[in-house]
């Protein structure tokens, strides 16, 4: 017992080895974007409880309601009866279960490409794939408010890296330009739909500046994915672009439902991403419950497009009554939301979260977001609709969300 609590004391002490980190919490705690995390009890819904307390949540990525859903439930159960809880490997070694093919065969399909490749989450699926098909020889071309998955591959990869403006075709050909008579290989990357602001990446007329200038082009259809295009095909369907896209990046954490990513492309891509993408080969695949609920969710997709209509409905309801009300929800100081996404920009970093704090204890879930995930000055709690979400819930959001903002002078 004495040794226990030895141990206990010891584990406990404060080293000086780590003292940056308490320092740069005090930073935060200090400029007043400090967080904790919040705990979901339940089922991740329009409605569900956080720390105990019932509230509407805003914040979560569930667009289509699919993370509850029946015919997902069913699927995973029935598959961890069939093949067990876990697959014992990565896919390169003894990994690679019926299933996995399965999944990937029906995105494919889905997506209208050749093959595709799922990796454990759309962050790995964006870090691997760029730091693997370029190297030090090769150029980046990248938006400058592109996911933090890109900027992190486009690193890994060791490629020379320009940043063009924010959705700025212009800009991005003068890059083009720049380069062009320089060896390597030219790649353009935009997100779909940016994460933060919610509008719509220019997929098209990128896809015009590569076939100009050969260079290969990728989207991040993360935030698409079950919400633009045909069926929740993704922005690269909604503009008509699925043949002129080399790389096409999908996530099945957000409107699927489950967890992961995944690339589609050419049989040649994925076949060298099986043999290249470090997260790929170096991570053990989905369990199977995982694989079977994602095949249920594109099933869903493409048999209840009432899904998506709803989805729309509430979302334009939603940014309709915050414009009416005064909030700034994008087009002054930031780009204007396209989609379910909407930022209720606040500015100041302390004063956002205190707003988001404030809104929780009155039952509203929306995240407050400041710097370095948005810039400085940009601040926002960060709002999601969902087809699930009913009107009086809305309702009651736009209340709490209105009524809080004038008592703390944000309104």
């Amino acid at each position: 017992m004495e040794t226990l609590t030895t141990l206990s004391d010891a584990s406990t002490s404060k080293r000086p080895q780590l003292a940056h980190l308490t320092a740069q919490l005090d930073e935060l705690r200090a400029k007043g974007t400090y967080f904790k995390l919040r705990v979901l009890d339940d089922e991740q819904g329009p409605v569900c409880h956080y720390d105990g307390r019932e509230v509407i949540n805003l914040a979560s990525n569930n667009y289509l309601g699919l993370c509850d859903h029946p015919k997902l439930r069913e699927a995973a159960i029935a598959a961890t009866k069939r093949y067990g809880v876990g697959s014992g490997a990565v896919r390169t070694i003894a990994g690679t279960m019926r299933i996995h093919m399965e999944l990937e065969e029906k995105i494919a399909a889905f997506k209208g490409v050749e093959a595709c490749v799922v990796f454990q989450s759309g962050f790995t699926a964006n870090a691997g794939t760029v730091s693997s098909i370029l190297g030090k020889q090769d150029f980046i071309l990248s938006d400058e408010l592109n996911h933090a998955s890109i900027i992190d591959g486009a690193r890994l990869s060791g490629a020379k890296i320009k940043v063009f403006r924010h959705k700025d075709v212009a800009h991005a050909e003068e890059l083009l330009q720049e380069i062009q008579h320089e060896p390597g290989r030219k790649l353009v990357i935009t997100d779909g739909v940016f994460s933060m602001d919610g509008d719509i990446g220019p997929v098209a007329e990128l896809c015009d500046l590569c076939d100009k200038y050969g260079a290969i082009m990728m989207v991040d259809d993360a935030h698409a994915s079950g919400v633009l295009g045909r069926n929740g095909r993704g922005s690269v369907d909604h503009f008509g672009c699925t043949q002129r896209v080399d790389v096409q990046v999908g996530t099945l954490s957000k409107a699927i439902g489950a967890l992961g990513g995944y690339v589609c492309g050419s049989r040649d891509l994925i076949d060298y991403l099986y043999h290249r993408a470090r997260p790929f080969l170096f991570s053990t695949s989905h369990p199977p419950s995982v694989a079977a609920s994602c095949m249920a969710a594109f099933d869903i997709l493409e048999n209840e497009p009432e899904r998506i209509e709803r989805l729309w409905s509430n979302t334009k309801y939603f940014q309709q009554q915050l414009a009416e009300v005064g909030f700034d929800i994008g087009g002054k100081s930031t780009p204007k939301s396209e989609t379910p996404i909407t930022p209720v920009i606040v500015g100041d970093g302390r004063k956002t979260m205190d707003f988001s704090r404030a809104l929780f204890e009155q039952g509203l879930m929306a995240t407050g977001i400041a710097f370095p995930t948005v810039p400085e000055g940009k601040a926002r709690v960060r709002c999601i609709m969902t087809s699930e979400h009913t009107k009086e819930q809305i309702d009651k959001a736009l209340e709490i969300l209105t009524a809080t903002a004038k008592r703390m002078e944000i309104l």
